[in-house]
């Protein structure tokens, strides 16, 4: 029994140990091929800006997401330093006419609008922060430029901004929930914020070299925003390019749905993410359909597809009004033809495609689920978006 191995315990891919009794006594030791992680300066990096665990407890996306992420913010850093140093500039620093009092009305202007636009925002949603952030710094930067109009500028820009923090915010928080692969969304938003802070620490000692050349220099100016806002929105094309998503949404539900039909085979989240469109939806959803189920309901409106959910409606019951949804779409956009994996009449009349969707669902359905299921797509939840309302029919009394 000398010399025999106990139990073993690894800190993730990075470090493990065994104990053995040795002796008569237990012994820790560490393998021979365990890398000391804590005492190194790359050690102490991985501890301070990677989340515990790295690379099993995050999505296997997340370095080459983090890595495209750090590009975009620092250009965003540098280009928001000419943007402040433009707005300071317009609010009359450096001027001797302009009064404290002016200065101070402008920039409080400046901050109750944006104060309102983040609050109608969050009401109205969207997700186009990165694109939006760029167009306020340019906006502010051409501020000056337009004295008679600088304070009405400056508050578009932000509007604009605190659209952007709403936005990226939302933008975020679906990512961190995607890149948890241990329930340990706190950690990754923690080390997202350290990485952040030594990306902004970073561009303002840039910064510090920056001002000198482009005081007093508004070509300059010009050209180097131009530049760090072409790296910052390729960088975000490129970082939104990497993720990977597990979940479906309208548009990779669509195109897996679509594939399904055509030959039968369920295409894996890699796949089906490269076939996603990044900037406008495929579109298909817009169509004119009314269905009447025990779980839910869809319903004519204004040319769109409506979905009224029940209070109880699962997960797959989501899932399964979309499926249908989609599939009476097809046939209605010629997508798919209906004879072809599709028991549906080639005819425009509505209702009968519904009531011919209802035979057609219950013999789809449980293998195209079962099909996500194997190719590693959630099932459990969806970014489907949907809304609140819930219908709830009457029983009928006797």
């Amino acid at each position: 029994m000398d010399q025999a191995v106990l139990a073993t315990e690894r800190y993730g891919s990075q470090e493990r140990w065994r104990y053995q009794l040795r002796g008569g006594a237990v012994r820790r030791e560490r393998e021979a091929d365990s890398s000391r992680t804590g005492s190194s300066i790359s050690g102490a990096f991985k501890s301070i800006f990677l989340p515990q665990g790295y690379p099993e407890s995050v999505s296997g996306d997340y370095l080459q997401y983090q890595i495209w992420d750090t590009v975009q913010a620092f250009s965003s850093s540098l280009s928001g330093t000419l943007a402040t140093q433009a707005s300071l500039r317009g609010v009359g620093v450096g001027n001797r006419e302009a009064t404290v009092a002016a200065a101070t009305v402008t920039w409080l202007l400046k901050d109750g609008t944006g104060m309102i636009g983040k609050i109608l925002f969050a009401w109205l949603k969207g997700l186009f922060a990165d694109i939006l952030n760029d167009i306020a710094m340019f906006v502010e930067i051409m501020a000056p430029h337009f004295p008679p109009f600088f304070t009405f500028i400056v508050c578009i820009a932000g509007v604009f901004k605190s659209i952007v923090g709403v936005a990226g915010g939302a933008t975020r928080a679906a990512l961190t929930v995607h890149q948890a692969r241990r329930n340990n969304m706190a950690d990754i938003s923690a080390k997202d914020g350290s990485q952040e802070t030594l990306v902004n620490l970073a561009g303002l000692l840039v910064s510090l070299v920056l001002i000198p050349l482009v005081t007093d220099n508004p070509l300059l100016t010009f050209v180097l925003f131009f530049l760090f806002t072409v790296l910052h929105l390729v960088a975000n094309y490129k970082a939104v390019r990497t993720v990977v998503m597990d979940t479906l949404n309208k548009d990779r539900l669509s195109i897996v749905l679509q594939q399904y039909l055509h030959d039968g085979q369920v295409l894996s989240p890699q796949e089906a993410n490269r076939r996603e469109p990044v900037f406008l939806g495929r579109g298909i959803s817009s169509v004119s359909i009314a269905l009447l189920y025990i779980i839910y309901i869809f319903f004519f409106y204004k040319g769109y597809a409506g979905v009224c959910l029940a209070p109880d409606a699962s997960v797959r019951d989501e899932i399964e009004a979309a499926c249908q949804a989609l599939c009476i779409s097809f046939v209605l956009h010629g997508i798919i033809p209906p004879e072809r994996n599709l028991a549906l009449s080639n005819t425009q009349d509505l209702w009968k495609l519904v009531t011919e969707s209802y035979t057609f669902m219950d013999t789809f359905f449980q293998p195209f689920i079962k099909a996500l299921d194997e190719a590693r797509w959630q099932t459990d939840r969806t970014l489907l978006d949907w809304n609140e309302w819930r219908v709830e029919w009457r029983k009928k009394t006797q």
